[in-house]
């Protein structure tokens, strides 16, 4: 049986609404306040997180004391909580990743299948400079949260 490939493209609305399709949000909190505020954010664009998960940096990141309803930690389609303390290790790891990264080439992943009503394969580009842009960007702001004192929530 054939399979048709598809090759998401973020520019195309119709790839836009497919669930395999994901973005995420990482804001600056405070786990201490009375009401839940968001104090300042980034986000994570579909082809970011994807490069995340790809590279190994989500599950190498949860090897600090991430706070999670599921209590999954850092994991995805959840929410998790790293307290301003532990952002220093976190900067740690993601300039590791920095390093290994930015000496890629550029790939392509598969992120998910389905074989009804036809089998579709959908794949996404992974392009090593971007998703190392993204980690410096990613560490610059956890860095200016730990500076205020604030806590990440990372939405997956």
């Amino acid at each position: 049986m054939t399979v048709r490939h598809i090759l998401l493209d973020d520019q195309n609305p119709l790839h836009r609404e497919l669930s395999i399709f994901r973005s995420g949000q990482v804001g600056a909190v405070r786990l201490g306040d009375s009401e839940y505020k968001v104090y300042s954010s980034i986000d994570i664009s579909a082809h970011d997180l994807a490069a995340l998960f790809h590279y190994g940096v989500v599950e190498a990141l949860n090897a600090l004391p991430f706070i999670s309803e599921t209590n999954n930690g850092l994991d995805s389609w959840d929410e998790a909580f790293l307290p301003s303390a532990s952002i220093g290790g976190m900067s740690g790891i993601i300039d590791g990743f920095v390093e290994k990264i930015s000496t890629k080439s550029p790939e392509r992943v598969m992120l998910g299948w389905q074989d009804d009503p036809v089998r579709i394969a959908y794949w996404r580009a992974i392009e090593p400079e971007k998703t190392v842009d993204f980690l410096r960007k990613l560490r610059d702001f956890a860095k200016e949260a730990s500076e205020g004192g604030y806590d990440l929530e990372f939405i997956l």
